[in-house]
């Protein structure tokens, strides 16, 4: 009899172990593609979202390409946009290369040879070929051979700032971005030019950045 009653208990513990009552197998929301631009989407928070990214590297690349001392030379000036010396001060957690680098290609698509663009981040790169042909193990190619790569004019500089405030009664947070970009003459050590945008968001905030 008392083996009986084990076995019983064991098959019943091994039924509830492998019970999972809290289990949602009901199928996910459909992905769907959304514009960049819009703000109607389920996903929303305070901080950087991707129409800020845009409208901020837009408004940029207006305001540069229209100023005489950067875009208006007779010989195209040599610039650096990455995000070595662009700095996220802000309490959003959000990639820079997704600022620097939008406004880089767009730049670089608008300008028409209004600009040149110096690839400081892919140095290593240009080191490794540069060694190659001059060590004779590839030829020189078919452009150029020079004693020195590309000095610079400009380079971007910058930062991302905010200001939060959250209110205990409702759980509301409210949050200020102020984005600077500055193009810095390296040469003389002056701002050339420099642009700002901000925006203010306010939600109960539930969403995670990563």
């Amino acid at each position: 009899m008392k083996s009986t009653t084990i076995a019983v208990l064991a098959a019943a513990l091994a039924l509830t172990g492998c019970a999972t009552p809290n289990l949602n197998n009901t199928p996910g929301r459909p992905v769907v593609y959304q514009d960049v631009n819009t703000t109607s989407t389920r996903v929303a928070g305070v901080g950087v979202e991707a129409q800020d990214i845009v409208s901020s590297t837009d408004r940029m690349v207006r305001d540069i390409l229209s100023n005489p001392a950067i875009a208006g030379r007779s010989t195209p000036p040599r610039i650096v946009v990455d995000s070595e010396f662009f700095k996220n001060e802000s309490s959003s957690r959000i990639n820079k290369n997704l600022i620097t680098n939008r406004l880089r290609v767009e730049l670089n698509r608008a300008a028409q040879g209004r600009l040149v663009f110096v690839a400081q981040h892919y140095g290593n790169m240009v080191d490794k070929q540069r060694e190659a042909k001059r060590s004779g193990e590839t030829d020189r190619g078919t452009i150029r051979t020079t004693k020195a790569k590309a000095g610079v004019d400009f380079q971007l500089g910058g930062s991302i700032n905010s200001l939060d405030a959250h209110s205990a009664n409702t759980g509301t947070m409210s949050r200020y971005h102020q984005i600077t970009f500055e193009l810095v003459d390296v040469e003389y050590g002056t701002i050339a030019w420099t642009g700002m945008f901000e925006f203010k968001k306010e939600a109960q905030d539930d969403v995670l950045y990563r």
